[in-house]
C-alpha cells in the first residue's frame, strides 16, 4: 500500500486556505439552491465564482482516474436517492428535493474538498431526518480523530449511529487523504470496529463523508460512468469535511462564516472552537 503522506507546516497553511475557499462556494450557492434552477446553472454558477472570484481550479473538471471517462462538470451535484457523483445537467430542481453539492478547489496546488446537504423548499419529514443524522454521523467520525486513534474508530462510531436511525453507510465510497494529491493514502471507511486499521498521527489530513442511505445499502451505477443511485431508490445524504490530526486532536479545515454549526454535543465537547478539539 502507498504510504500515508505526513503535511509539513506550509502545507497545513495552504490546506486551511483551500478548505476555505471551497467552504466558501458552498456558503456562496446556497440561496441559489431553490426551485426551478437546475443543477447545471448551479455548476455554471459555482465554476465561475471559482475561477473569476477566488481564483481557483475547480478539481473535477476533467478529473479522470483509471477506468473512468473525464468528469465534465465542475461540482457534483446528488439529487435524491443519488448517493455521489452526480452530473450537473438539465435536471429542474423541485419543492421537497434534497441535493448534495461538492465542491473541491486547487489553490496554489493544494485541494480543499466539502460537501453539504441542502432542502429545496420544504423537505418531507423523512428527508430531513436523514440529511441530520448524516450531519452527526459525519461529526461523531471527526470529534474521534486525536493521535493514537484508529481509523477503525472513525468508521465504527458514523456505522453505529447510521444502524442506530435504521439506516445503512454505503460501503464502496469512502473518505480519502487529501493534500497536493486529490485522492491519496489512506482510504476512510465509514464503517468498521474501533481499534482497528491504521493508526493516526499528527500531520495526516483526509476527508470524513459518510454516504448514509434511508433503505439498504446497496447501490447501482449509471451509464454515465458516475452518478452512483441506491439501488432500492431510497433517499441518500451526504456531508464532508477535511479534518487535520493535530497534536492533540482536530482542526476541522473547510470552514466558512456560512457553515452549519456542528451538533450541539460536538460543541460542548470542544474546548473552545467548534472546530478544534
Amino acid at each position: 500500500m502507498a504510504s500515508i503522506t505526513i503535511k509539513t507546516e506550509d502545507d497545513i497553511k495552504g490546506m486551511r486556505v483551500a478548505g476555505r475557499l471551497a467552504a466558501e462556494v458552498l456558503d456562496y450557492i446556497a440561496p441559489h439552491v431553490k426551485p426551478g434552477i437546475t443543477t447545471g446553472e448551479l455548476d455554471r454558477l459555482c465554476h465561475e465564482y471559482m475561477t473569476n472570484v477566488q481564483g481557483t481550479i475547480p478539481a473535477p473538471l476533467n478529473y479522470c482516474p483509471p477506468g473512468y471517462t473525464p468528469y465534465p462538470k465542475a461540482i457534483c451535484t446528488s439529487v435524491n436517492d443519488v448517493v455521489c457523483h452526480g452530473i450537473p445537467g438539465d435536471k429542474a430542481l423541485k419543492n421537497g428535493d434534497v441535493v448534495n453539492i461538492d465542491i473541491t478547489v486547487i489553490k496554489d496546488g493544494y485541494h480543499g474538498d466539502t460537501s453539504r446537504m441542502f432542502f429545496v423548499g420544504e423537505p418531507s419529514i423523512l428527508a430531513k431526518r436523514l440529511t441530520d443524522i448524516t450531519y452527526e454521523c459525519m461529526w461523531l467520525g471527526i470529534s474521534k480523530i486525536k493521535p493514537g486513534a484508529h481509523l477503525g474508530d472513525i468508521g465504527y462510531v458514523i456505522q453505529q449511529h447510521a444502524e442506530k436511525a435504521g439506516y445503512s453507510v454505503v460501503r464502496e465510497f469512502c473518505g480519502h487523504g487529501i493534500g497536493k494529491v486529490f485522492h491519496e493514502e489512506p482510504q476512510v471507511l465509514h464503517y468498521g470496529r474501533p481499534g482497528t486499521l491504521e493508526k493516526l498521527v499528527a500531520g495526516m489530513i483526509f476527508t470524513v463523508e459518510p454516504m448514509i442511505n434511508a433503505g439498504k445499502r446497496d447501490i447501482r451505477e449509471m451509464g454515465d460512468g458516475w452518478t452512483i443511485k441506491t439501488k432500492d431508490r431510497s433517499l441518500s445524504a451526504q456531508w464532508e469535511h477535511t479534518v487535520l490530526v493535530t497534536e492533540t486532536g482536530y482542526e476541522v479545515l473547510t470552514v466558512s462564516p456560512g457553515m452549519p454549526l456542528p451538533p450541539a454535543f460536538i460543541q460542548q465537547s470542544a474546548d473552545s472552537s467548534p472546530v478544534t478539539a
